[in-house]
């Protein structure tokens, strides 16, 4: 019987630790019936009652305003969007960075070629062979 008032006095502290965060956590708009001070003392004096009287009367809902995220399948014009919070939320910008990162990647692997093709002629002129026909730009001549 000890367990089971333990058990019940465990579940009345956790439901009151609960009811005084959304309390503190709640808009002031979103809050009726009483002032918040009024009902951080009720839920402290009343554990169990003032907790359930808290998330009975004390909260207001909005209809047809979700609570979290937005519905699925519903889209939301773009004044009511919620902006990204940090960048890597962003469809914008993680569209740039992949932009961004391929055209790094192509003028690395450019620079790469040019290098290697030097470094080929260079090898091919101490050797006393001419610079092969494909590397040379057009028009040039191997005497000129």
């Amino acid at each position: 019987m000890a367990r089971l008032y333990v058990l019940l006095f465990a579940v009345q502290i956790v439901l009151a630790v609960c009811a005084l965060i959304s309390c503190l956590s709640a808009e002031e708009g979103e809050i009726k019936a009483l002032p918040r001070i009024a009902w951080v003392l009720i839920i402290l004096f009343f554990p169990l009652l003032g907790s359930l009287a808290w998330f009975a009367a004390g909260r207001e809902r909005v209809p047809g305003r979700p609570t979290g995220e937005t519905p699925k399948g519903r889209i939301l014009p773009s004044r009511e969007r919620p902006r990204p919070v940090a960048p890597d939320d962003d469809p914008e910008f993680l569209r740039s960075l992949g932009e961004r990162s391929r055209r790094e990647d192509q003028e690395l692997f450019r620079r790469w070629e040019e290098d290697l093709r030097r470094r080929e002629d260079d090898m091919r002129r101490r050797d006393g062979e001419p610079p092969r026909e494909e590397d040379r730009p057009e028009g040039s001549t191997p005497g000129a």
